[in-house]
């Protein structure tokens, strides 16, 4: 068992701290903001996630999980710091924000033991890990041992993803740094996950080169789907045909509005952002194009809608699943989100329904009317449009809500419905990327 500390517990803080904590080390949680500490300390999540509440309070009760709002003498027996906090796209760049990294290692410095390692998972540009290492190493009055370790969780997976990853990435300056993380992880290295040892800025690259890349398959798809619209192919077996090399791989490859949420959007962005600071902007240029591509997924919804409806004032759209992604709540740069938001500037009344997310739709878009029952949402709807897949709107009776819309027209967003269960409810499919025939 390790001391271990997890500053910051927004998505990605608690459930490492969750993780630390059920794999045996004592971890020390800090969380300035009071309301969520407090939630907190009562295992209660502040957003949903598959299965993390129940370890929350596993945890908790195994007393292995301790909150505080700050650090004080305690900090100064933990042997290894886990700074979590958030990087935002900033309000007036596309770069990220690394002013809360920066608080917190400046927080921290002053509570250091020599021996002590910090290790950084926020996505951060290349380079910051250096300026913190000398910011805290001034404050300390040593050479603090800091090493990137980079995390790759995945919205509705997090806590199998923290606890069974794909690998881990370490990039440390001392062998010292190397042997603390291999004695936090080791439980996970002994179930053979590939531990990989290297520079802190190649360490610094790999979260952001793996996302620009998992955006970049996206969007070629998506890309491949415009053309098809316009060609009479379909976008969904042209994905499965090239999905079978293996040199490709089929994962990544739907067709849809496109990708969202707090990591791709901002990391391609701030990728961009950071190459050209560093001179090689160039090198990048395709992810522009990338994002472009992928905003240009969520226009062509808002057409096909003004095509099937015309004039949107007094029409009835109902939007299906509101999060980026299913089995989440989380509504950052949602494509769903934007598009109920743009259809409702139209004119439309846009009705949403969503297994998890309206409680937090009311503070991010109450213009929205906002349903929890699925059949009610869909009562005289002139227009439905798929906009996350979960499973309920995938296993549903199109026959029952058959009954109850004005007009039988469906916008699979997300290219995921029994295309002919639903047409012979009578219903109209319309998908990104495919021409479908409704006889």
């Amino acid at each position: 068992m390790m001391k271990v500390s997890v500053i910051g517990l927004g998505y990605l803080g608690v459930t490492h701290a969750v993780a630390m904590a059920k794999l045996g080390h004592q971890v020390l949680g800090i969380e300035p903001d009071a309301t969520r500490l407090e939630a907190l300390e009562q295992g209660i999540l502040p957003f949903h996630e598959p299965d993390l509440g129940e370890g929350l309070k596993e945890v908790i009760a195994s007393g292995l999980l301790t909150f505080s709002a700050n650090h004080s003498k305690e900090s100064c027996a933990i042997e290894l710091h886990f700074i979590c906090v958030g990087t935002p796209q900033l309000a007036v760049s596309q770069a990220a924000d690394t002013s809360y990294v920066e608080a917190a290692a400046k927080e921290l410095a002053p509570w250091l033991s020599e021996t002590a390692v910090v290790a950084g998972k926020s996505t951060v540009p290349v380079g910051t890990a250096q300026k913190l290492k000398d910011s805290m190493s001034a404050v300390s009055g040593f050479e603090v041992h800091l090493v990137w370790n980079p995390e790759f969780l995945r919205e509705g997976t997090a806590l199998e993803d923290s606890l069974k990853p794909d690998r881990i990435v370490i990039g440390s300056w001392s062998q010292h740094g190397f042997d603390v993380m291999r004695k936090v992880y080791r439980p996970i290295i002994e179930i053979g996950t590939p531990f990989l040892e290297m520079d802190v800025p190649t360490a610094e690259l790999v979260k952001v080169a793996a996302n620009s890349f998992l955006a970049t398959k996206i969007s070629f798809i998506n890309a491949m789907a415009e053309v098809a619209e316009v060609s009479g192919a379909d976008a969904v077996a042209l994905a499965k045909a090239i999905g079978y090399d293996e040199r490709i791989g089929n994962q990544f490859l739907r067709t849809g509005m496109g990708f969202g949420g707090g990591c791709l959007p901002k990391d391609i962005r701030g990728f961009v952002a950071r190459a050209q600071e560093l001179g090689v902007g160039s090198a990048v240029d395709f992810l522009k194009n990338v994002d472009s591509i992928n905003i240009r997924r969520r226009d062509k919804v808002v057409e096909l809608a003004l095509s099937e409806l015309g004039e949107l004032g007094n029409k009835n759209i109902t939007m299906l699943g509101v999060s980026f992604k299913p089995d989440s709540d989380d509504l950052r740069d949602s494509p769903a989100l934007e598009i109920a938001q743009r259809l409702q500037a139209l004119g439309a009344k846009v009705t949403v329904h969503d297994p998890v997310s309206l409680e937090a739709l009311v503070t991010r878009s109450p213009e929205l009317g906002q349903e929890q029952d699925l059949l009610e949402a869909c009562a005289n709807a002139d227009l439905l449009i798929l906009g996350t897949e979960w499973k309920e709107y995938k296993d549903v009776d199109p026959q029952k809500i058959a009954e109850l819309v004005a007009t039988k027209t469906v916008i699979d967003g997300r290219n995921v419905l029994n295309v002919a269960k639903w047409q012979s409810a009578g219903f109209k499919v319309i998908a990104l990327g495919r021409n479908i025939h409704n006889g």
